[in-house]
């Protein structure tokens, strides 16, 4: 079984970048909130750690984004303190696995 698929690894709280975002959002609303629904604010960070176990198993980059965009809720309640980090994170690695290509080439499930 690919790696990814059995686990990927969840890092630690990124509890400056939490605050900072968190920071945005009470001075600029709007633009705190593009940021959040953007995700990449979390996506690149988490594409460093799993990016290559990712690749091995057949998602790139802007798939990986595309899933983090769909989670960007789930990501706004980490940041605003409604949700801890693990659970964000966790929530996000098994959507990203639920969404993996499958194994025989057929088209990944949504």
């Amino acid at each position: 079984m690919d790696d990814a698929r059995e686990r990927l690894p969840l890092p630690g709280e990124p509890a400056r970048l939490r605050a900072e975002t968190r920071a945005l959002l009470g001075e600029s609303p709007e633009e705190g909130a593009r940021l959040v629904e953007d995700a990449t604010f979390v996506a690149d960070p988490l594409w460093e750690e799993w990016g290559e176990i990712l690749e091995r198993s057949g998602m790139d980059k802007a798939r990986f984004l595309e899933i983090a965009r769909s989670y960007s809720a789930e990501l706004r309640l980490w940041v605003v303190g409604e949700r801890p980090w693990i659970h964000c994170v966790s929530g996000l690695a098994g959507r990203v696995r639920r969404r993996l290509p499958a194994p025989d080439g057929a088209a990944s499930r949504r």
